[in-house]
């Protein structure tokens, strides 16, 4: 963020690593796709509910997403567009998934915020900007569905203003709404853009204006939007700050975009503001120091892991954010958690649901790595260095149910699967001291549906979520006397995580003030960063 920081080499100076976030259904998921449409990705979109298998969503490619048109899965997609090359994280905008999307969000340097012109900010969003907040992401903002009725602009900007504490800065100007809705001016370059309904993948055409007194506005905007037009940019000049790239990049200002992604409009507009406005590779925090992209040595940290991408073989992908130094493929890395020595020989990177090698890879992209469950969120990989990457969340479920095998002579299998699904963070997995069970935990309700039916299709192992009489969770840690005393008083009530850590589940909240007062050495915690 600093002005005396070094230049940095032209490959990663030139990378732009985000996530796109917003509450579910605000066009979160099409947005992403005119961006690959745009990237030259590809080459007809697809809508989340298309019609027809040749036009499915490209960068939902699990078979639930498919069904229910949300996207439970973050994945991420490497494209260029102009000069840049941008690297996507797709969120879950859902919130039963949000543990996802926090995660996500430790692996990009900024955000694009999608608001529904019509809803304005909605609960799930404030949530996810809170994250943003403590990471000081630069967030760029686009205001979608402009092409439906929605709510005046001033209205929505002071909404942003007024929930989210940040200066709203109007990077274009509605023209019309609604069925008037004809396009937008972009006050950043003087242009007038005009939003084509007949093509959806369609470019908007732009006009290039001399101001907003130029005469040839009148032959492209009807009379009556004009004056309303040039009213609302008189005022909004007045009442909101001008544009500030320090600001945006500080994270305390967001330039805001108007659009239809549906319509393809405004969305061209917001790519280039990504790549002239956002931030190239940042520093990246590790436990002793910070870690900068230009450094020549390789390190990277995993912030996702997928199981099952491929069902025809049981791989797992870990993705790998590249904070320093230039991936080769083939490249031997040091996994800092187990010691031990990695060659990475078959890197992948994400073009949509397409997979390719990557040969070579430069901080700020994010590779994928296929591994047979070595890799676990957080792990770091470097050439020799003992890091740490620090931040990332693990958060106590919010849910508790038993789970048992339909078939008792498969609980092995069961085992298995449920091993798999708490590596890659879609879950909780904790097995009680008492009894032969397992109990799972998780964050909305929704994520045992999507594990029970991941669970038969990828095991083929039919299972029933039953509740427990948890209801929380708390992380154990203490001197080790202390803790070995408190275990032998509650055993009923003690289980450990897939990470042989020590967890207490509970009933009720008195449960854990009980504990807090007959034990004062002992720490619970409702989150575990997830680190060596």
């Amino acid at each position: 963020m600093l002005d005396n920081r070094p230049t940095l080499p032209p490959e990663i100076a030139r990378r732009r690593t985000f996530a796109i976030i917003s509450h579910p259904d605000a066009g979160k998921t099409t947005l992403t796709e005119k961006f690959l449409l745009f990237g030259g990705a590809i080459q007809m979109a697809g809508q989340v509910r298309a019609k027809g298998e040749a036009r499915r969503t490209r960068s939902d490619f699990m078979k639930m997403e498919q069904e229910r048109g949300i996207s439970v899965s973050a994945s991420a997609m490497s494209f260029d567009f102009r000069h840049y090359r941008f690297n996507l994280v797709d969120t879950p905008g859902h919130s039963d998934f949000s543990e996802d999307t926090y995660r996500t969000l430790t692996a990009v340097d900024a955000a694009i915020m999608v608001i529904d012109g019509a809803k304005g900010v909605e609960s799930q969003t404030q949530k996810l900007f809170e994250v943003c907040r403590l990471r000081d992401l630069p967030i760029l903002t686009f205001c979608n569905k402009m092409d439906r009725e929605s709510r005046d602009t001033f209205d929505i900007i002071d909404e942003i203003q007024q929930n989210l504490a940040i200066d709203v800065t109007p990077a274009s100007w509605p023209i019309g709404m609604g069925r008037d809705f004809i396009g937008a001016y972009d006050l950043l370059h003087d242009r007038l853009e005009i939003m084509d309904r007949a093509d959806r993948n369609k470019v908007a055409e732009s006009i290039k204006i001399d101001g907003l007194d130029d005469p040839r506005l009148a032959d492209h905007v009807p009379a009556d939007l004009l004056a309303k037009f040039r009213e609302e940019i008189e005022m909004a000049r007045e009442l909101l700050p001008a544009f500030n790239r320090q600001s945006v990049l500080e994270g305390h200002m967001t330039p805001i975009w108007f659009g239809s992604a549906i319509n393809s409009f405004g969305v061209k507009e917001l790519m280039d503001g990504m790549g002239e406005y956002g931030p190239e590779p940042q520093i990246q925090k590790s436990a002793d120091r910070g870690i900068s992209p230009e450094e020549p040595a390789v390190t990277g940290f995993v912030f996702k892991v997928q199981a099952n991408m491929d069902p025809k073989h049981r791989d797992r992908v870990a993705f790998v954010r590249l904070a320093s130094g230039h991936f080769e493929r083939g490249m031997k890395l040091l996994h800092v958690r187990s010691k031990k020595i990695m060659a990475v020989a078959n890197p992948v990177m994400f073009l949509a649901a397409d997979r390719e090698l990557a040969e070579e890879a430069w901080a700020g992209d994010i590779i994928g790595i296929p591994n047979h469950g070595q890799l676990r969120i957080g792990d770091a990989l470097t050439e020799g260095e003992a890091l740490r990457f620090t931040g990332i969340p693990s958060f106590a479920p919010e849910l508790l149910n038993g789970v048992r095998a339909l078939d008792p002579m498969k609980a092995k299998h069961l085992e298995k699967a449920l091993m798999q699904f708490a590596e890659e963070g879609a879950a909780k997995v904790f097995k009680p001291m008492i009894g032969s069970g397992f109990i799972v935990g998780v964050v909305g309700q929704l994520q045992f549906e999507v594990l029970a039916s991941r669970i038969e299709q990828e095991y083929s192992l039919p299972v029933r979520f039953e509740p427990s009489q948890f209801t929380s969770a708390r992380w154990v840690s203490g001197p080790k006397a202390e803790v070995e005393r408190f275990v032998n008083v509650n055993k009923g009530h003690v289980a450990t995580d897939n990470d042989g850590d020590m967890v207490f589940l509970t009933r009720l909240k008195w449960d854990i003030d009980r504990v807090e007062r007959d034990y004062p050495e002992l720490k619970l915690t409702a989150t575990k960063e997830m680190m060596v």
